[in-house]
């Protein structure tokens, strides 16, 4: 009588061509198993290519006539069931024991059956290591590219180094920029493609120069490889896969490496820089590569003082906002209609610390949302003392970031310190880039209604550096394009950058919203933006951002 649990029961084929074989099996395999019998190697693929017959086990003669034991074992082999279920050969022969072995076999029971005990035992130890096998399988690799789990890749690279201690390794880091975008444009099965193509572009690269090869999470794959005096040998290899899937200009590849000659750092240490270095390219356009190096060390112990530094610096007020006006150019005379507030650090010990340099590290150390906030209140306040000692206002854009967007008491604090304040909420206006907008549009859309309804005035920051489409663009809730400044570089009467800033305020004549083009610097940019229609200009060409007691002489000059 059978004592296991029928919802788990596990089923064994017996495979033998004497029936008697079969009836003495049969009736000890039974005791604590289902059993099922084939006659013949046919009959027995047959039932092994009907998965749903649930075989655990297989228990196979090896001489059968027309289709014998090895020829079943090869066609296992061949089809990689063999990784599916363990197959117990059964033979009188020990020859045919070690064949049946090198075929793929788990184990072997030799005739005549006169032990049922031992049969038992094996049949029990045979399913047990393949499940323990199965279940550190499914670990040990990940499951849709084949490539190494980071355990399993770690615990693996290490085994590399000692056995391998004089060879000079290489920690390399392969990402693809924006995958989430991906994901969301082309749907996750097509994502599932891309994944796979680039593990097996590395894969290639593993098989051809030695190493070993992992997925870290989603998009980003590890690489432990010997030497490589150009990287690009990596990224060559991942676009030919990529090739099929996508157009050279939707592929963006970054890959961050470490080389470590004596090994001197340890092996988690040496992939964090790697992974640092290929974050560092993240938004650089053009730059696939990078390599850690010396300047990188360097700005590691720098940023380490900085994060150290940080709630100091907010405490001691050490963060000073500073205004660059924005300018209304569509009468004949330029007047300041509004500002947008920027943070500069002033720091006591290493003076002034540019924006690009803090900004970015606080958006990955999950600090930006309380400098933000900083500059918020901050703001806020300025509106409210440029009423009172200068009798104007001062409309003032403040920059929110996706990382504040995702705060679900984002909408209250902006709430409570315009009242805080005595302000309007057209006074007070959000700058949000078009990149945050692709990226959750629809929960952003949702809380910049909600904003909107309360008054407040949204400018879409950088429009033209994300991946918004035309169609996209229309069901936006937004007040004013700020154009990227990128538009503006090179632009003359005439050329191909002037096309794209007519195009833009084409765009937003349509949109019906003004247009803000940023970074203007020169008199010729400044006069061909005002005959193509531009609205509102903010640039060194007016001002630069500045100290709020500066704004008392643009008063005074009557641009208020």
């Amino acid at each position: 009588m059978r004592t296991a649990n029928k919802l788990f029961e596990q089923k064994v084929l017996i495979v033998d061509d004497e029936e008697i074989n079969r009836e003495i099996l049969g009736n000890i395999i039974e005791s604590e198993y289902k059993v099922d019998f084939a006659k013949d190697g046919k009959e027995a693929l047959e039932k092994i290519h009907d998965k749903s017959d649930g075989i655990s086990l297989v228990l196979l003669d090896i001489l059968m006539p027309e289709l014998s034991g090895f020829d079943v074992l090869k066609q296992l082999q061949e089809e990689g069931l063999l990784s599916e279920i363990p197959v117990i050969v059964l033979t009188s022969e020990k020859d045919s024991e070690i064949e049946s072995l090198k075929l793929g076999a788990a184990d072997f029971l030799t005739k005549p059956y006169d032990r049922p005990e031992v049969i038992l035992a094996r049949v029990r130890h045979s399913m047990e290591l393949f499940e323990n096998s199965r279940i550190i399988t499914a670990t040990e690799f990940d499951k849709l590219t084949g490539l190494y789990s980071p355990e399993f890749f770690f615990e693996y690279a290490s085994l590399y180094d000692q056995r391998f201690p004089k060879q000079v390794m290489d920690a390399v880091v392969i990402n693809f920029a924006r995958f989430h975008l991906l994901n969301e444009l082309k749907g996750r099965v097509f994502g599932d493609k891309i994944l796979s193509a680039m593990a097996e572009g590395i894969r290639s690269i593993i098989l051809k120069y030695g190493g070993i090869a992992g997925r870290r999470d989603a998009d980003t794959f590890f690489a432990y490889i010997p030497h490589l005096d150009d990287y690009k040998i990596i990224i060559n290899a991942i676009n030919e896969n990529l090739s099929s899937l996508l157009k050279a200009s939707e592929t963006r590849l970054r890959l961050g490496a470490y080389s470590d000659t004596e090994k001197s750092q340890p092996l988690l240490l040496r992939f964090d820089h790697a992974l640092q270095a290929c974050n560092s390219i993240r938004n650089k356009v053009g730059e696939e590569i990078c390599i850690y190096d010396s300047q990188m060390a360097e700005r590691e112990v720098f940023n380490a003082h900085l994060l150290e530094d940080f709630e100091a610096a907010i405490e001691q007020k050490q963060f000073k906002v500073n205004y660059q006006p924005k300018f209304n150019i569509t009468g004949d005379k330029p007047l300041l209609c509004s500002a947008e507030a920027l943070v500069r650090w002033i720091h006591p010990d290493l003076g002034f610390v540019r924006p690009d340099l803090f900004i970015p590290l606080f958006e990955e150390n999950g600090l930006v949302t309380k400098l933000d906030r900083y500059v918020w209140e901050e703001s806020a306040k300025q509106i409210a003392r440029w009423k009172k000692e200068l009798g104007v206002t001062i409309p003032v854009s403040v920059n929110v970031s996706r990382i504040d967007i995702a705060a679900p008491d984002m909408t209250d604090f902006i709430t409570k310190i315009v009242k805080e304040n005595g302000l309007d909420p057209k006074e007070y206006m959000l700058e949000i880039t078009e990149s945050a907008y692709t990226e959750d549009s629809k929960h952003i859309i949702e809380i910049v209604e909600n904003l909107r309804a309360l008054g407040h005035k949204i400018e879409m920051d950088d429009f033209g550096s994300g991946y918004s489409s035309l169609n996209m663009l229309t069901s936006m809730p937004i007040d004013a394009l700020k154009m990227d400044k990128a538009f503006i570089r090179n632009i003359k009467l005439g050329n191909k950058e002037m096309e794209l800033v007519t195009l833009v305020l084409k765009i937003a004549q349509t949109l019906g919203v003004p247009v803000i083009a940023e970074g203007v610097e020169t008199e010729e940019e400044y006069m061909l933006l005002k005959k193509a229609g531009c609205d509102i200009i903010q640039g060194y060409y007016f001002s630069k951002p500045i100290a709020p007691e500066e704004f008392e002489k643009f008063k005074a000059a009557g641009q208020i």
